[in-house]
């Protein structure tokens, strides 16, 4: 018996992931430290079950996320709850959330190990889904809530509000509003403006909007964004993170705010935002001053 457990999330069905699983196991065990996993997830990885309602083997002390972005927020599913914080090793392609590579494994264990790292918190946001004065759904995210057409053959009109205030109507693919963490992930793929983590704000950008005015908004950590959609158009599609998935009808009013709880992340190094966005997004930060003739 351990009084020290960590929760492994991996994306399993790929034989490296299972090869970096059982030697996370491996040193952990040697260390004391029990990995367990999740009942989809335990019988590939020959783990422990974690029962979440079952605290009689003590709490969890970090989520390790072996895979890319979509498993590190999967992981973060479980961590919040738990208020711990979430590790990524990334075996994906950029892994912008993931701590370390998979080349790093060793070291990222012996950090682990030896308490040899410290938390940064993140900013989450949570969304209500309002129809004819009803509650109709609720959820969080941590990159970001994605109201989105629900037919592609169409496009879907809206109204996008501050407080209660309209600031423009246009049709679109769809409106994101995003955290800090998610200006990297899908906002930053719709044109949207980098975050750096310490900005306390919410961004709103549009997809593809039909509009004389369709920019990127940055508001508020306290504002209420709001998104109407047409009585008179078509179902919408809520999506959190990408994962959590609700279908809302025309005439829904989706009101996003800063969520009242964080996700924790595992750092191991000071490396500042500027040099990991460089380093993931393999930006070029020689200019022709640099360039030799």
């Amino acid at each position: 018996m351990t009084d020290r457990r960590v929760l492994l999330v991996a994306h399993t069905g790929r034989t490296e992931v299972a090869r970096t699983a059982a030697a996370a196991c491996q040193r952990l065990g040697d260390a004391g430290i029990e990995l367990v996993s999740l009942a989809g997830e335990s019988g590939e990885l020959d783990l422990a079950v974690f029962d979440p309602h079952d605290h009689s083997d003590g709490p969890i002390e970090i989520v390790l996320a072996l895979g890319g972005d979509g498993t590190l927020l999967r992981a973060a599913e479980h961590a919040r709850p738990l208020s711990v914080p979430v590790l990524g090793i990334n075996l994906g392609r950029v892994g912008f959330l993931a701590e370390a590579d998979a080349d790093q494994l060793d070291q990222t264990l012996d950090a682990v190990i030896d308490h040899r790292y410290r938390i940064s918190s993140r900013m989450t946001v949570e969304v209500t889904v309002e129809h004819e004065g009803r509650l109709i759904a609720t959820g969080w995210a941590l990159n970001e809530i994605s109201v989105e057409k629900g037919t592609r053959e169409r496009i879907l009109d809206v109204v996008v509000e501050v407080d209660g205030h309209g600031v423009s109507a246009y049709g679109c693919d769809g409106v994101l509003i995003a955290t800090p963490t998610g200006s990297t992930a899908y906002t930053f793929s719709a044109g949207g403006p980098v975050l750096w983590p310490g900005v306390d704000a919410l961004l709103v950008a549009p997809s593809n909007a039909h509009a004389l005015f369709a920019r990127s908004l940055v508001v508020a950590p306290e504002c209420t964004v709001t998104v109407h959609i047409d009585p008179r158009g078509q179902n919408a599609v809520l999506a959190c993170d990408g994962r959590r998935i609700h279908e809302i009808p025309p005439g829904s009013r989706v009101h996003v705010r800063k969520g009242e709880k964080p996700v924790t992340l595992v750092r191991l190094t000071d490396q500042v935002f500027t040099d990991r966005l460089v380093r993931k997004f393999k930006l070029p930060v020689h200019g022709w001053r640099h360039q030799r003739y």
